[in-house]
């Protein structure tokens, strides 16, 4: 068996084409690492390369080899132990086991896990694969931006790039046809007539073959002077730009900033939100971030105050449900754009103001939005902003869908259950 391994290298002295069969093929571990990284890693480096480690054991693989040939029959004799079909056990651990682990011994031999970099581009394709922001929708805008490049035939008047040489020789080979299609045929008659005199000697015309012959080298030199390629001949690709409907989006981060959020737990909402600021700028070109944090009252902030700001106060959970209403009446038509919302708190919200989300919500909201993700943060029982989100949830199942996140060890899975690609 022939094997045939492409060894040229990048740029950076790297063999791409391999690096990327290598990674396809060992595709389920690297995400296993991947997922694994992103569970632990903090807010400023959850998106940097990651070193991955992988087993001899899944390294190994089948090799086809030539055999001795015949029946062979051996005997191995002080066998006492075993009998067909045992299996045997593991060499204890110890010398050559490659984990640094365990007592010193002096048996048993191994091969460390082999381990290789993935860079930050590497990291977010593992890490957002079969994620999507769901429901998304083409909508006609009335002041269409996006265009799409297309073929639409050929022109006889365009830029040397788009110069279509197939295209040019066809019609200059036509166009040679066409003027000395006349002149061939007589060509033909001429030196049939000439051939008809060379079998009849006796009846040959001397002055009558002279003129032939002038005639047919007249006519030579007539079609050899037609030019090979003309510029009437050339043809150049034509594109036009046709418009597209846009599935733009809207994804509106909604963060509860109220006294009951305690540092761990803001950190926890951050990383969420970091994730998907990451996944929709890595996924989607025609997408807008609404940054909102919230308290008693809420406020539409920029991307720097989002995360780092140490503003604070009660809990009132309906002015950000009211600010996100209002912001998509004033600047983004459902007609015209895909909205989301994200929001993560708690749960813990002033008592009488639960029910006033509910209202928001069902009623104003929902309508408006394609998807609605909400997410509490707590490692205690559901708060009374979860138990009223339920019946909002029963009613919207297609469009709502909540999740709990107890640790930071279950935000990537959240986030993944939340955005991952769905059955149409």
């Amino acid at each position: 068996m022939s094997i045939v391994i492409d060894r040229r290298l990048n740029a950076k002295k790297k063999s791409t084409v391999n690096r990327q069969r290598f990674m396809r093929r060992y595709k389920k571990h690297i995400k296993k690492a991947v997922s694994d990284a992103a569970k632990n890693r903090s807010i400023t480096d959850v998106a940097s390369g990651s070193d991955i480690s992988i087993s001899q054991k899944d390294l190994s693989e089948p090799i086809f080899h030539h055999g001795q040939g015949g029946r062979h029959r051996s005997v191995h004799p002080g066998n006492k132990e075993f009998i067909k079909g045992d299996r045997i056990k593991r060499p204890n651990s110890g010398g050559g086991q490659g984990g640094g682990l365990g007592k010193a011994s002096n048996q048993g031999d191994g091969m460390d896990e082999f381990t290789f970099h993935i860079n930050h581009d590497e990291f977010l394709e593992f890490m957002f694969e079969d994620l999507e922001l769901p429901n998304l929708s083409e909508k006609e805008l009335r002041d269409m931006v996006e265009f799409k490049i297309r073929r639409a035939g050929f022109v006889s008047v365009g830029s040397s790039d788009r110069l279509n040489i197939v295209r040019s020789l066809r019609s200059a080979h036509a166009r040679r046809i066409a003027l000395s299609g006349g002149s061939r045929r007589e060509i033909r008659q001429m030196k049939r007539e000439l051939r008809e005199m060379e079998v009849q000697p006796e009846s040959v015309d001397e002055k009558r073959a002279t003129f032939l012959r002038a005639e047919i080298k007249r006519l030579n030199d007539k079609v050899r002077r037609l030019p090979f390629i003309d510029d009437i001949d050339l043809r150049y690709n034509n594109f036009v730009r046709l418009p597209q409907p846009s599935s733009k989006a809207v994804m509106f981060s909604v963060m509860d900033v109220s006294g009951s959020m305690t540092q761990e737990i803001k950190d926890l909402a951050k990383r969420f939100f970091t994730l998907l600021y990451l996944f929709l700028q890595r996924n989607y070109k025609c997408i807008e971030v609404v940054f909102i944090r919230h308290h008693t009252a809420a406020k539409e902030v920029d991307e720097e105050d989002f995360f780092y700001s140490r503003e604070t106060g009660g809990t009132i959970v309906s002015s950000a449900l009211e600010l996100t209403r209002d912001t998509i009446i004033k600047r983004y038509s459902p007609k015209d754009w895909n909205i989301y919302v994200a929001q993560a708190s708690d749960g813990d919200n002033w008592e009488g103001d639960s029910s006033v989300c509910t209202k928001i919500l069902t009623k104003e909201l929902m309508p408006l939005v394609q998807y609605f993700s909400y997410v509490e943060i707590t490692d205690r029982q559901h708060q009374n902003l979860w138990r009223e989100y339920e019946t909002i949830q029963n009613q919207f199942q297609r469009s709502f869908a909540m999740e709990q996140i107890k640790s930071a060890s279950d935000v990537y899975p959240v986030f993944r259950h939340l955005f991952a690609k769905r059955e149409a």
